[in-house]
């Protein structure tokens, strides 16, 4: 090998790179601590880039709307930026007044429900086992005190709060901190919101002045890409599950099932999980239901087969349609994935990442086998 300077450049390039990996490696421990310190910094910036984003995808809607209105230009992004918050926050407080009143009125009726729900249980477990005496005698012998288990929860819990709140500060401290943490990031998203363009360009300056142009642009394609398949499958997500959920709401009032509206509120919820967030939903509201009916129980989850194929077949591919345009297999694996690293909030943010990955990799093949001239058919 030549020992010319561009391959000593190369050699002292590799030692150096496995020299500091090697000092990674070796303190580990030490690296995660530094790295969760950093993202203790960060974090309130990240929580404000994610608020923005999320606030951009109406705000620019209504800025479109505007222009074409005529509005005047100055007022444009500051009532845009206005209307948007407050639509997310009506959106949050609908949810809250429709739900806490009904999960007060839920709990009520569940703790009155299963006060008559077990014994009925227990006497069809006893007629179901009528052959073998020693499992009947074993149902008998089971007490189900269910008032008596509410007052213990309820004295627990209130002992249980009393004495962290009589010995310790940490609840309160963790409060106060997520309201600060919350407030830099709400406060860091509207300057993102108001000043969009002017970050654009300047960032777009500072990749030309340290970057080459084919390096920049490229750079500029992948974050193109990114918003619109982050904006895409977000807005798709969300229409989609309120869709669902309107869906619910009319058909069991129609069908006369118990708590139509928690229901709809609940599946609209969890149908923004990927692939498995209606049925959690659907397991959720069955359970309540059937301590209610079994029979309207029964009634609902055919109910929900029902919606769940209108939806899959017509509503979900021309509401979300093709947005991410990743298949079912890798939709499952980044389902899996998102899921193990970040729990649901992984699981969101994983699908459209996959599919900007999966679109990026497509790309770069398919420019592989262009230039090497080998088409699809081989």
């Amino acid at each position: 090998m030549d020992l010319n300077k561009e391959n000593v450049k190369k050699i002292l390039g590799i030692i150096t790179f496995t020299l500091v990996l090697l000092g990674l490696l070796l303190n580990l421990e030490t690296v995660k601590t530094q790295l969760m310190f950093l993202w203790g910094i960060i974090f309130p910036f990240a929580l404000g880039g994610a608020i923005a984003f999320i606030l951009n995808i109406p705000m620019t809607a209504i800025e479109k709307q505007a222009k074409r209105m005529k509005f005047k230009e100055k007022l444009i992004r500051p009532v845009s930026m206005m209307l948007s918050i407050l639509f997310v926050f009506a959106i949050v407080a609908v949810v809250l007044v429709v739900v806490i009143p009904q999960l007060g009125k839920t709990v009520d009726s569940i703790s009155k429900g299963m006060a008559s729900f077990l014994p009925k249980a227990q006497t069809w477990l006893e007629g179901v086992f009528a052959d073998n005496q020693e499992i009947v005698s074993y149902i008998e012998s089971l007490e189900f005190d269910w008032n008596g288990f509410l007052d213990q929860f309820k004295d627990f819990a209130l002992s249980g709060a009393g004495n962290v709140i009589s010995y310790t500060m940490s609840a309160t401290m963790i409060v106060i901190n997520g309201v600060v943490t919350f407030f830099i990031a709400f406060t860091f998203s509207l300057y993102l919101l108001s000043q969009k363009e002017n970050l654009g360009r300047q960032c777009r300056k500072v990749m030309g002045a340290f970057l080459s142009k084919r390096a920049s642009n490229r750079i500029c394609y992948v974050c193109s890409l990114s918003h619109s398949t982050f904006s895409k499958f977000i807005t798709g997500q969300c229409l989609e599950a309120l869709i669902l959920g309107a869906m619910f709401v009319v058909a069991m009032t129609i069908l006369r099932l118990p708590y139509a509206l928690l229901v709809g509120v609940l599946i609209a919820f969890t149908a923004l999980i990927p692939m498995v967030g209606a049925f959690i939903g659907c397991g959720v509201a069955a359970f309540l239901i059937l301590m209610v009916d079994p029979m309207q129980a029964l009634i609902f989850m055919i109910l929900f087969q029902v919606l769940q194929q209108i939806e899959g077949n017509l509503i979900y591919p021309h509401v979300v349609g093709n947005s991410v345009g990743l298949p079912s297999i890798w939709v499952l694996f980044a389902v899996t994935v998102g899921g193990k690293l970040m729990g649901i909030a992984g699981m969101l943010i994983f699908i459209p990442l996959m599919s900007v990955l999966y679109t990026l990799f497509r790309e770069w093949v398919n420019q592989r086998a262009a230039a090497r001239k080998i088409s699809d058919k081989q």
